[in-house]
């Protein structure tokens, strides 16, 4: 382009300020600059927010960018395209000719385009008798590649705000889902702690979150998310540690030997009678022969030489018999506010009342489905049933009842003592099932 040459638009359309500035830059080519026209393209559809076009404006560019002979665009080969009305139509798609001229418009304010006009507004180029082109009227893409440098930065930088978008919500996302796991996981194993606040907290942060939104407006959401998850993972953490604590110290306890034989808390290993039980069952008339001799004859799991063997119950776990359920209700008379209708007249409904003194206690689900496999879904109620009686002298029922699973599994835990003690505990003052 002449230095200092200006052109204005055919016809009715105006000159304005920025269709100066865009032929000023134009002039500004560096000598022996060169870019290949589609890698070119490429980037103006990466940075096509920041250079303000639409997409059917980039239709348009690429149809034109069809016109330039050489993949390459340079200064020494032209930077003039000429392409009639219909033939720009044909290569954008078939679009309209109304529509082809207002993205057209759009090309030349975003600065990407400039027009040069004929005397006549039509497009064509004037040839020497060798062929070349001597002057041609139409479209210059001089601003192309002048802006070169300034369009690839900004689709570097397009490309690098997209990647760090796409990271910032996967980073959000996983956030979302651990602390509604976690919350969930907490009310599920009753973990002490405000998680209705936690909860309502949360659906604040969810509410925040804009339909369309940028790194901008995510990062201080995703900092206050992932603030939210270590305080949640805090509690839980602590809770553990309790946990852990509390099955150590009542590990060491099971190893004692209890030299109180009414003790209401005796868990003895096996069902053999020491001495000093049998003392008290002759002296205690709600633990008559009968009753002494059901506890004779119950064998732990894996068999012990305390009693004589018998034939498992089939509702309860492998080598564990189901006591009858009037003992157990005489030894856990509790249980009887939690049946259907405050009473418990079967299995069935002792079953159901576990099933609410499990969750009132704080056991999870799956603590309470270990200890009815490995009891027995009878035995299970019944340990259930003894550990409403024994109130708050457990400090995590859950964890005692997975205890109490394992030492069954081992052949190291009988339901009997603990029956009979409760039942001594009781004494006369103890309920009767209906």
């Amino acid at each position: 382009m002449e230095s200092g040459y200006v052109t204005t638009p055919f016809g009715r359309r105006p000159m304005s300020l920025g269709m100066l500035a865009s032929q000023q830059l134009a002039e500004t080519i560096e000598p022996g600059m060169k870019r290949s026209k589609w890698k070119l393209f490429r980037a103006i559809c990466e940075a096509r927010p920041a250079l303000g076009v639409t997409d059917r404006a980039l239709t348009v560019l690429d149809a034109l960018l069809t016109f330039y002979p050489d993949d390459e665009i340079s200064e020494e080969k032209g930077l003039i395209v000429f392409p009639s009305n219909a033939q720009l139509s044909l290569r954008a798609r078939g679009m309209t000719p109304a529509t082809l001229r207002r993205h057209l418009a759009v090309l030349v304010e975003a600065g990407l385009i400039l027009r040069k006009d004929s005397p006549n507004g039509k497009r064509y180029a004037r040839r020497d008798r060798a062929g070349a082109i001597g002057e041609a009227f139409g479209f210059s893409v001089a601003p192309l590649l002048a802006r070169a440098v300034e369009i690839e930065t900004l689709a570097a930088q397009a490309v690098a705000d997209r990647e760090l978008l796409r990271v910032t919500r996967e980073r959000l996302t996983v956030c979302r889902r651990d602390i509604s796991k976690l919350i969930a996981a907490a009310l599920e194993e009753g973990v002490s702690g405000d998680w209705e606040g936690i909860s309502a907290m949360f659906r604040a942060l969810l509410a925040r979150i804009p339909r369309v939104a940028t790194a901008e407006d995510l990062a201080p959401l995703l900092d206050e998310m992932v603030l939210l998850r270590a305080e949640i993972l805090n509690m839980l953490e602590r809770r553990i540690k309790a946990k852990k604590i509390d099955a150590n110290e009542s590990q060491i306890e099971h190893h004692k030997q209890n030299s109180n034989p009414d003790s209401i808390y005796e868990l003895e290993p096996s069902f053999e009678t020491k001495q000093g039980e049998k003392a008290a069952a002759d002296n205690d008339p709600n633990a008559g022969p009968s009753a002494e001799r059901r506890l004779k004859q119950q064998k732990p799991m894996g068999g012990t030489s305390n009693g004589a063997g018998g034939a498992a119950d089939p509702g309860a776990g492998p080598g564990l018999k189901s006591f009858p359920l009037g003992l157990v209700l005489q030894a856990c008379p509790s249980i009887l506010d939690y049946g259907p209708g405050g009473s418990i007249g079967n299995w069935r409904d002792l079953m159901s009342a576990a099933v609410v003194v499990r969750s009132m206690l704080g056991v999870s689900p799956s603590a309470y489905e270990e200890a009815c496999s490995g009891m027995g879904p009878e035995n299970a109620a019944t340990v259930i049933a003894c550990i409403l009686e024994r109130g708050g002298h457990i400090n995590s029922p859950g964890g005692y009842l997975r205890d109490l699973t394992r030492r069954t599994e081992r052949g190291e835990f009988a339901i009997g003592p603990m029956l009979m003690a409760l039942v001594r505990a009781n004494g006369l003052t103890a309920r009767h099932a209906s």
